[in-house]
């Protein structure tokens, strides 16, 4: 099971993951995709899913309560962040990808920056080129078929995410910079 959750943005590249579905159910038979969440892709993505007559491969939960998110990652095997490449994804590291990592889920997700931020490939995630089908096919392939390095990838995640990613690595990391940049940027004094 394959698995996005998260909002249905153009900038997601949720149609490079149902584009590679006809390539993916002929080498993974039992192939399914989860996609959990809604947006303005919605409409767009449901008829690609339609027009390819790929139904029975993929499933559209739309927007579910938080509550029950943690069901639906236990249900997916790998989790998929096909983002294409442009400024906002080049430039802002996104949560869902750290939140999967967190959950103990394999991720594969384009190498944008990012991503390339949060992921080491075959470390502690997947990578491939972004805005690539065939690279992105070819990767979900091999990740699918190899069950002992996607547990161990996973658990890599898991553990940047508790030694990186915690408030208190942020805070630590990032309240030295702003220390430095108080003490060389004093308010200039006021002249009354």
């Amino acid at each position: 099971m394959l698995g996005f959750i998260g909002s249905f943005y153009a900038y997601e590249g949720l149609d490079l993951l149902l584009n590679a579905v006809p390539v993916l159910s002929q080498r993974i038979p039992e192939l399914a995709i989860i996609l959990v969440g809604g947006g303005p892709e919605e409409e767009r993505l449901r008829k690609i899913v339609q027009d390819s007559g790929i139904e029975q491969f993929v499933r559209f939960t739309g927007r579910v309560h938080h509550d029950e998110v943690a069901r639906y990652y236990d249900a997916v095997d790998v989790m998929v962040f096909p983002r294409r490449r442009n400024r906002l994804t080049e430039l802002v590291t996104p949560l869902k990808p750290l939140e999967a990592m967190a959950q103990v889920k394999p991720v594969v997700a384009s190498d944008v920056g990012g991503h390339r931020e949060l992921i080491r490939d075959s470390e502690t995630g997947y990578l491939f080129a972004a805005d690539d089908v065939t690279a992105f096919a070819t990767k979900l392939e091999a990740v699918v078929a190899d069950a002992c390095d996607r547990r161990r990838v996973a658990a890599n995640g898991r553990r940047f995410v508790e030694k990186e990613r915690t408030w208190d690595a942020v805070v630590e990391r990032y309240g030295a910079v702003y220390e430095q940049l108080l003490r060389n940027n004093r308010p200039a004094q006021l002249v009354a």
